[in-house]
């Protein structure tokens, strides 16, 4: 992969001369602990303490993320990329991070991850349109992304029976998510791709600096800037709760970067539902919820896509190396041309 040219490390810790096993333990761990504590903080905020500030949460959240990219030394003397690659990439990522923090004010935690976890479907289908990748999967892959949707079927069916949190609108605007993260893993990963010489904090840098304005009209439209201000305010440790939220996040969100450059997108968006799924028995154990059997089904089927997923493929090698030759010059024409 041409994301793999350049070296790479996570906080300090190199992974360009590690063993693919490495590499990928790693950033799965990372990822799995930043998101883990952040689903953890997340539904008690939202469901517990009852703050359902979507944007004005995720504004906060940027500004922890800038201060602790500054911590790592990361100056815009060290850009590759001009700001404007980022203008497309961060209204996609704050307008993802907001609804997806907002739709938990109408749908539980469990019913708003399933339909996360659903992402890696629109992620393969967007890849093959997104200049410097073409991605094309083979039928095996497509199949255990459809096991997953049933799964979320069947888990949401069920949750809108057990749950009192659960409304048409938390699933629109959790779809409305879905539909930017499938343009987010393949716009991030295309720009690893055609500029090797990326680099995590770069890349979340910019977003954050290019996506926090974003921020500011539907918090203004909705009020929410003002509400959320005023309530924080007279508990000011829901901030503290914030900023250990941001912390966690942060480093899940360096280490999905690190796999998205060196995995690929639809590999990453697997990685991501596996950790949905692991967060979603910790808050049915944590916050003793009750499991149905449907809920035990829908399941059994994500965890059936993900083995899937996971089988190795046969390739026939001069098949192979046609499609590698084919996806080289759909690169090498991408390149020709700006991304954004």
């Amino acid at each position: 992969m041409k994301g793999e040219e350049q070296g790479r490390s996570l906080f300090g810790i190199s992974l360009t001369d590690r063993p693919k096993w490495q590499q990928f333990l790693l950033c799965s761990s990372g990822f799995f602990f930043g998101y883990l504590v952040n689903g953890v903080c997340e539904e008690y905020v939202y469901n517990r303490l009852q703050f359902s500030y979507g944007w004005y949460f995720t504004f906060v959240q940027g500004f922890v993320y800038l201060g602790l990219i500054s911590l790592q030394g990361f100056t815009t003397k060290q850009m590759v990329n001009p700001w404007k690659t980022y203008v497309k990439l961060s209204a996609v990522l704050m307008g993802s991070h907001g609804l997806t923090k907002g739709s938990l004010a109408f749908l539980n935690y469990p019913a708003q991850l399933m339909f996360k976890s659903t992402k890696v479907l629109p992620v393969m289908i967007m890849g093959a349109f997104i200049p410097g990748l073409r991605r094309k999967y083979p039928l095996h892959e497509y199949f255990s992304a459809l096991l997953l949707v049933v799964g979320l079927i069947l888990f949401t069916l069920a949750d809108a029976q057990t749950s009192p949190n659960f409304s048409m609108a938390g699933v629109i605007m959790v779809s409305g998510a879905l539909v930017m993260d499938s343009f987010l893993g393949n716009l991030q990963e295309a720009i690893f791709t055609m500029n090797p010489e990326t680099t995590q904090m770069e890349m979340l840098f910019c977003s954050t600096v290019v996506g926090l304005p974003f921020l500011i009209p539907p918090m203004l439209l909705t009020g929410e800037l003002f509400k959320a201000w005023n309530s924080c305010k007279e508990h000011m440790y829901v901030y503290a709760v914030l900023v250990f939220e941001a912390m966690a996040t942060f480093i899940g969100q360096v280490s999905v970067l690190s796999l998205i450059a060196i995995f690929g997108a639809a590999t990453t968006a697997m990685i991501t539902t596996a950790r949905k799924a692991v967060t979603l028995l910790l808050s049915y154990l944590i916050f003793t919820k009750p499991l149905t059997e449907q809920h035990c089904t829908g399941l059994l089927l994500i965890t059936m896509g993900i083995v899937l997923k996971l089988l190795p493929e046969y390739q026939d090698p001069i098949a192979l190396k046609q499609k590698q030759l084919k996806q080289q010059e759909c690169v090498e024409e991408d390149e020709a041309r700006p991304l954004v």
